[in-house]
C-alpha cells in the first residue's frame, strides 16, 4: 500500500493505494499550518478505510511550501549569490534581474570572482582561493546563512564549484548550507543562477518542513519512508528534498498530469486540472508532462530548471461570476477572481452572498453540495452562458498547448472540472475518470524515480553513438542512485541539438531515465 497527499492551495487531497487501486480518497480544506493539515488528513483516511500503518510501504506528499514561500516572500534565509567568471560577465551581476522586495526577503548579496569554463572546458581564469576567503569574510560579516554557486559552463565541467565549495565550507562552517549551480539549472547562466539562488534562501525552511512532515507520518505509526513530489512527475527522499527544494515547485500540476495518465489509459493527451482558484492545462507525452522548453517565471524570477509545460487560467469552482447580459456569453466573466479557499464561507450553496462557478454548478445540476434551493431562483440563460463561457475559455487554453494538428484527447480532472461538458468546442471529447477529483494525490502516490543528464558535448568525428550512450547510461545511473529499482529503469526523452555557433561540434543532450520505486527500501 501508498499513501498520496497533494497540498494544494485550496484543497488537501489524500489516497491510499493497493497497488493501482483506490482504497479510500479524501479532500479537506488546507488548512493555515499544513503540516497539521497532513496530520488531519491521515486520520481522515484511516477513518474512512482502516488500515495497519505497518502495511503501507512508501508514503508521497506532493506541498506547496515552497513555491508559497517565494511567492509570499517570506520563511527565506539570508543568501549570498557567488558567481565564478571574471573576467567575464561583470557587466551582469548576480541577482540583477531580481525584484527588489525579493532581494529584501533574502538579505541578497552578490559577489564575483575568478573562473569559469568555455563551453569545451577550457578556463576562464584561474580559481583565486584568496579572492574567496576574503568574500567569505564579508559574508561572515553580513550574517549569510546561505550560499548559492555558480560558474559559467558549469553543467560542462563542475570543477570550479565544487572546489569554491570546499573552501566556503572551510571559512563558513557546516551550518551555512551551500547550493552548486550545476546540480539544479540547465545551460544558460542567468537563469541557472537564479534557480540556484532561490534554492539556497529556501534551505533552512526545508530542514523544518521536512522534518515537520516526517513527524506527522511518523505520528501515525508508519515507519515507510517519506518522499516529496518534483516538478518533472518524479520523486525525491527527505534527504535530498533538504538539499534540493527548488525541485518541489509545480508538483502540484505534474502530479494531476501522472493521475490523468492512470485513471484515464492515455499516456498522450492533454490534462485540465480544475481546481478551487484556477485550471492548470499541460499535456502528457508517453506517460510524463511536457516540460518547459524556454525559462520558466517563478515569482518574478527567470529560471530555467525542469518545469512542466503549463498554462494557468483564473478558472475554478471558487471563480467570482459576473454579467452584464445574462443570456450573452461574451458579456458572461467566469473568474480570474477567486473567493478561493473562502468557498464554503462565500458562496450561495454554503450561505454566502457570492455567486461563484459552484453555484453555477449545482443550479445545473453537475453537483450536489451545499444548499442546492439558495441558487434555484437563478436565472437558467444565465447558468447556461455561464458554463458556456467555462467551455469556451477552457478549449481556448487546449487549443493554444496544441503543437500538431493531430486530435488531442482531453482529461478532465480535479473537483471543479465538475464545470466542463461532455464535450468542448471544437469538437474534443472531455474523458472524466472515477476518482478525477483526487487525480493530484493519486499522481503523487504512483510517481516514479528519474534521472536526467543535460549537457553540452564536444562530439569528435565518428563518436556521436558513444558519446549518446555514455549520456544514457548517466541518466539510467542517476535513476538508480536516486532509488529506482534497477531491472524497471528506461529512457522516457531523449533531445539533441546541434549548437551551430560553437565550434567543435557543439551538441545539447538532454536524457532523462525513470524507473519504479523500490519499495520497502529507504533511500
Amino acid at each position: 500500500m501508498r499513501i498520496g497527499i497533494d497540498v494544494g492551495g485550496t484543497n488537501t487531497d489524500a489516497v491510499l493505494l493497493d497497488g493501482t487501486s483506490v482504497l479510500a480518497a479524501n479532500k479537506s480544506a488546507t488548512s493555515a499550518d499544513v503540516t497539521a493539515g497532513i496530520i488531519d488528513t491521515l486520520d481522515r483516511l484511516q477513518a474512512e478505510r482502516s488500515f495497519d500503518p505497518a502495511q503501507v510501504q512508501a508514503v508521497m506528499i506532493g506541498t506547496t511550501h515552497f513555491i508559497n514561500a517565494l511567492v509570499e516572500a517570506r520563511r527565506l534565509a539570508p543568501t549570498a549569490a557567488l558567481r565564478l567568471g571574471l573576467p567575464a560577465t561583470a557587466s551582469l551581476p548576480p541577482l540583477v534581474d531580481w525584484p527588489e522586495r525579493l532581494v529584501e526577503a533574502i538579505s541578497g548579496r552578490s559577489y564575483l570572482a575568478h573562473g569559469g569554463h568555455e563551453f569545451d572546458g577550457r578556463h576562464i581564469a584561474e580559481l583565486d582561493e584568496a579572492e574567496l576567503r576574503r568574500h567569505a569574510g564579508d559574508m561572515v560579516k553580513h550574517g549569510v546563512r546561505s550560499v548559492a554557486i555558480s560558474s559559467v559552463f558549469s553543467p560542462v565541467s563542475n570543477e570550479f564549484e565544487l572546489r569554491a565549495a570546499e573552501i566556503l565550507r572551510s571559512e563558513l562552517g557546516d551550518d551555512v548550507a551551500i547550493s552548486l549551480s550545476h546540480e539544479i539549472g540547465r545551460i544558460g547562466l542567468l537563469e541557472r543562477e537564479n534557480a540556484t539562488i532561490i534554492n539556497a534562501a529556501l534551505r533552512e525552511l526545508a530542514a523544518s518542513i521536512v522534518d515537520g512532515l516526517s513527524g506527522a507520518v511518523a505520528g501515525h505509526g508508519i515507519s515507510a519512508p517519506l518522499y516529496l513530489s518534483q516538478n518533472d512527475g518524479t520523486l525525491m527522499d527527505v534527504d535530498f528534498a533538504r538539499r534540493y527544494p527548488v525541485a518541489t515547485f509545480a508538483s502540484g500540476p505534474t502530479n494531476s498530469m501522472r493521475g490523468a495518465a492512470l485513471l484515464s489509459g492515455l499516456d498522450t493527451c492533454a490534462v485540465v486540472d480544475v481546481g478551487g482558484t484556477t485550471s492548470d492545462v499541460g499535456v502528457l507525452t508517453h506517460g510524463f508532462p511536457r516540460e518547459a522548453t524556454t525559462e520558466v517565471d517563478v515569482a518574478g524570477v527567470r529560471t530555467n530548471f525542469r518545469m512542466p509545460d503549463v498554462l494557468s487560467i483564473g478558472i475554478g469552482g471558487g471563480s467570482l461570476v459576473a454579467s452584464d447580459n445574462q443570456s450573452a456569453t461574451d458579456a458572461v466573466t467566469v473568474g480570474p477572481r477567486s473567493v478561493g479557499y473562502r468557498l464554503t464561507e462565500e458562496a450561495l450553496v454554503f450561505g454566502g452572498r457570492t455567486l461563484t462557478a459552484t453555484d453555477i454548478a449545482v443550479a445545473a445540476g453537475r453537483a450536489e453540495v451545499g444548499d442546492a434551493s439558495a441558487v434555484a431562483e437563478l436565472d437558467p440563460t444565465l447558468v447556461k452562458a455561464a458554463l458556456a463561457r467555462v467551455a469556451a475559455d477552457i478549449a481556448d487554453a487546449v487549443e493554444r498547448m496544441r503543437t500538431s494538428p493531430d486530435p488531442l484527447p482531453v482529461v478532465a480532472v480535479g473537483g471543479g472540472s465538475i464545470l466542463l461538458p461532455d464535450d468542448l468546442p471544437g469538437s474534443l471529447a472531455v474523458h472524466r475518470p472515477d476518482h478525477f477529483a483526487v487525480a493530484n494525490a493519486i499522481g503523487a502516490a504512483i510517481a516514479q524515480v528519474g534521472g536526467e543528464v543535460d549537457r553540452v558535448y564536444a562530439i569528435d568525428p565518428g563518436r556521436r553513438d558513444a558519446v549518446v550512450d555514455e549520456a544514457r547510461q548517466e541518466a539510467v545511473d542517476r535513476a538508480i542512485a536516486a532509488g529506482a529499482d534497477p531491472a524497471a529503469v528506461r529512457i522516457v526523452d531523449f533531445d539533441e541539438v546541434p549548437i551551430p555557433y560553437l565550434p567543435g561540434n557543439a551538441t545539447r543532450i538532454r536524457c532523462k531515465a525513470v524507473g519504479d520505486l523500490r519499495l520497502g527500501e529507504a533511500s
